[in-house]
């Protein structure tokens, strides 16, 4: 069945299946631990119970996120090996060390103080136990920080030297800090910190519409809704800062993702088109005149470098085309959402229905904006592994076509039952919480933990 078929391709589909599925769980992780630290130090500040119910419900949810992030995660890394030799053979001496960096700094801090989080919250002093949250949430950004730094690098390389074929290091902070690190951390900081924010309102509104009225669902809510409203107008700016970088270092991949084929001065944006490689044109072009140019160039006569100038050194236009405008669409999405919500809430005090139901439908958005993000950067830096350094081709396995495909099948299949079953689990604990919650018991407590009372009187 698979056979006939490119392995490069396949290679390709099989880690873009992987990493679309991990990064889910990394997103959520790095600003819920975040969240929940503020929901403890709430909680240690007012003494209000509903702060502490709040962080028992949530924590839940960052402990089955977590696991299924380092479970994807490992087998992400295998394929390194498996799919891809020629990309460690060549720039090994970067990417190894940035790895292990990673694993010995962020992720032994996550893993050590994960355990005082979940299970430590009677035997240590309410201070550790915050102390310990504090650490976790460290880590998960720290250890963002190690990945997209390895990843910045890859599309804007910088601080080494090829010596017979392989990449060595001449500057650390060069290799750390390149040119497009400071935009992609940013970038990926807000949108984690967006996924999460419309999760907990999402969540949180379901559990509202579901007749559950414990305290801690309307702070929830509201701290979801005013963290959206608060991040995604930082998220445009730094978006389009991020562009700007790209443009001048990847202008390759601005060109596929505006859909612009031909150089030319005062290029219009095009809001919607069907790119044909064939013609080398948009079919059915809806566009404003001279608008990229002005916000890509900052003049309306600004020229911009269209496909033709790249030769055959360039990204597959459609993928970018698109994936660049769904992510756009759903942060205008999320701007218009969020701002109404946070009108309705403080003008109303509660959510009206129409509105909760709006956000249990975002509740998931932050994953389809990040996806299509995703897939702007990786795809937008083919036909290159690591930029104008290291082809995908050059970088692949002999792996025979059928033994990739086999794989990437199961693959698939597993993927899409975990989701399936991620998302089934967490709106099972909203229904459980509100179940309790009606029926006058303490609720969901996190593995072995203590009633409010006792985590104060632990101080």
């Amino acid at each position: 069945m698979f056979s006939s078929l490119d392995p490069v391709v396949l290679a390709r589909v099989q880690f873009a299946a992987n990493i679309t599925f991990h990064i889910l769980f990394p997103t959520i992780s790095i600003a819920l631990t975040w969240v929940l630290l503020f929901f403890k130090l709430r909680f240690n500040k007012t003494g209000d119970d509903r702060w502490m119910a709040a962080y028992r419900f949530w924590v839940k949810i960052f402990a089955l996120t977590f696991a299924l992030g380092v479970v994807s995660g490992i087998t992400m890394s295998f394929q390194f090996g498996t799919n891809w030799p020629g990309y460690m053979e060549t720039v090994g001496n970067v990417a190894g060390p940035l790895l292990a960096y990673e694993v010995l700094t962020a992720f032994f801090l996550e893993a050590t103080f994960l355990g005082i989080m979940l299970f430590g919250m009677r035997r240590v002093s309410n201070r550790t136990h915050t102390i310990a949250t504090l650490l976790v949430a460290g880590g998960t950004t720290l250890s963002a920080f190690w990945i997209l730094a390895l990843n910045s690098w890859m599309q804007t390389p910088a601080g080494f030297e090829m010596i017979d074929g392989r990449a060595h290091v001449t500057s650390w902070l060069a290799v750390i800090f390149n040119p497009s690190f400071p935009y992609r951390f940013v970038h990926m900081l807000l949108a984690s910190g967006l996924t999460v924010a419309f999760l907990l309102a999402g969540i949180s509104a379901y559990r509202w519409l579901r007749g559950d009225r414990a305290p801690e669902v309307l702070s929830s809510l509201r701290t979801g809704v005013t963290i959206a409203a608060v991040l995604i107008p930082l998220q445009i700016v730094a978006g389009d800062l991020h562009g700007l970088n790209t443009l001048h270092h990847q202008p390759a991949k601005i060109a596929a993702m505006e859909g612009i084929w031909k150089t030319e001065k005062g290029v219009p944006a095009v809001l919607f088109g069907l790119p044909n490689a064939t013609t080398q044109n948009n079919d059915f072009e809806i566009a404003i005149p001279k608008l990229a140019s002005i916000y890509l160039t900052h003049s309306a006569d600004g020229e911009v470098n269209g496909i033709d100038a790249f030769g055959d050194r360039h990204p597959p236009v459609a993928p970018l085309f698109f994936a660049f405008r769904i992510m756009v669409g759903v942060g205008l999405l999320m701007l218009a959402v969020s701002w109404v919500a946070a009108w309705q809430l403080r003008r109303g005090g509660q959510p009206a229905p129409w509105m909760a139901r709006a956000l249990v439908a975002m509740t998931f958005s932050g994953w389809v904006a990040l996806v299509a993000g995703w897939y702007v950067t990786e795809i937008g830096r083919q036909p290159y592994l690591v930029y104008g350094v290291l082809t995908t081709a050059q970088a692949a396995s002999k792996v025979p076509a059928a033994m990739i495909g086999a794989t990437l099948a199961m693959y698939l299949a597993l993927y899409l039952a975990l989701i399936a079953a991620y998302i089934s689990v967490v709106f099972y604990l909203a229904r459980k919480a509100g179940t309790d919650a009606n029926a006058g018991k303490p609720g969901i407590e996190p593995l072995q933990a203590v009633v409010p009372g006792e985590l104060r009187s632990a101080e």
